[in-house]
């Protein structure tokens, strides 16, 4: 099996950005809406780029989105882009009914989001919104591993019809995904094969399942099956479905609450389909807190340690059908040694 490595660091914020100045280059429909933070969340690009074609309305998302919305009825191609906590949460209503409800082809960059938005600490680290948006009719939402993956959402949701959020980071990440990787909405990617146990993850716990499927490998000769789940809605129901009947047990990894983000969307689809012991690697039922970025994903539980750790607990239960529950402190008992 063929090890996947890292061949440098980019936050996907910035292919975000560059994935717009693509999209302009191919559309003169598209324009970008700035919210004061073009700089921080890269919609500087475009707007260096095409400044004829890019509008500010300042700090109000709301009004942004409804702006948007016109836009889009008139045929215009439009993304706006804040922080995630203020572009999914500020103007909820004005996503909830003038977007999706009017199936407008409106395109919403969420920045900064997760925890690794670091010192601004809990007011502006958004752990909740995957939950809130996949529950929206017509919402298309996607959170891509990476820069390269980031850049190429951006030009497959403003390529698409309908609605559509992309959730996007500040820090610079591991970039592993190639130019010539394919990148399809909706399609999961299977970044390596297994048969013991199967991880889903996105955005930047990608890079840490691939990481805890190594030390899998070389500590217990575990074959762990690794899924990059990019596509939250409209969710890969084949792919999970596949995996869990090859590997039977599951472990998912998110930067966002394990209520109702991706823990829950694939434990909907499996529960319907094809139940297995099942373990969740998240953000538990708490707000974050202000910090640097790897320390604060080290502090809540989020790096490769909770999936490897999750991942021999979850092969426990399929083996031995136990019925307990998993406290925090077994996550040492599981990686006591590594």
């Amino acid at each position: 099996m063929t090890k996947i490595e890292s061949y440098g660091n980019k936050p996907t914020r910035d292919g975000f950005g560059l994935g717009l100045v693509e999209l302009g280059e191919k559309d003169e429909r598209i324009v970008v809406i700035g919210a004061d933070v073009s700089g921080s969340v890269k919609t500087s690009y475009f707007q260096d780029r095409f400044p004829e074609r890019f509008i500010s309305v300042g700090v109000a998302e709301q009004n942004a989105t409804t702006v948007a919305v016109g836009l889009a009825l008139s045929g215009k191609v439009p993304f706006f882009s804040s922080y995630s906590a203020f572009a999914a949460f500020r103007n909820a209503d004005q996503i909830r009914v003038s977007i999706c409800y009017n199936e407008a082809n409106v395109k919403i960059g969420g920045g900064h989001s997760g925890l690794t938005v670091g010192p601004d600490g809990a007011t502006h680290q958004s752990l909740e919104e995957v939950a809130f948006l996949r529950t929206l009719p017509n919402m298309t939402l996607i959170c891509p591993a990476d820069f390269e993956q980031a850049k190429k959402a951006t030009i497959a949701i403003g390529e698409m019809v309908g609605p559509a959020y992309l959730r996007f980071g500040r820090p610079s990440v591991p970039m592993f995904t190639k130019p010539e990787d394919e990148f399809i909405i909706g399609k999961a990617d299977l970044l390596r094969e297994g048969t013991d146990v199967s991880i889903v993850a996105n955005g930047i716990m990608v890079w840490e399942a691939l990481k805890a499927a190594e030390a899998l490998k070389e500590k217990h000769n575990i074959n762990a099956e690794v899924i990059n789940c990019h596509t939250i809605k409209p969710i890969d129901e084949e792919a999970l479905v596949n995996s869990a009947k090859k590997c039977g047990a599951m472990v998912t990894a998110e930067e966002h609450q394990v209520h109702g983000g991706l823990s829950g969307a694939v434990a909907e689809v499996l529960v319907k389909n094809y139940p297995i012991p099942m373990e969740f690697v998240g953000v538990k039922d708490t707000f974050g807190g202000s910090g640097e970025p790897f320390e604060l994903t080290e502090l809540f539980g989020l790096t490769w340690k909770e999936i490897y750790a999750s991942a021999l607990f979850a092969i426990d239960r399929k083996k031995n059908g136990t019925s307990s529950i998993r406290k925090v402190k077994d996550v040492a008992i599981y990686t006591d040694g590594i």
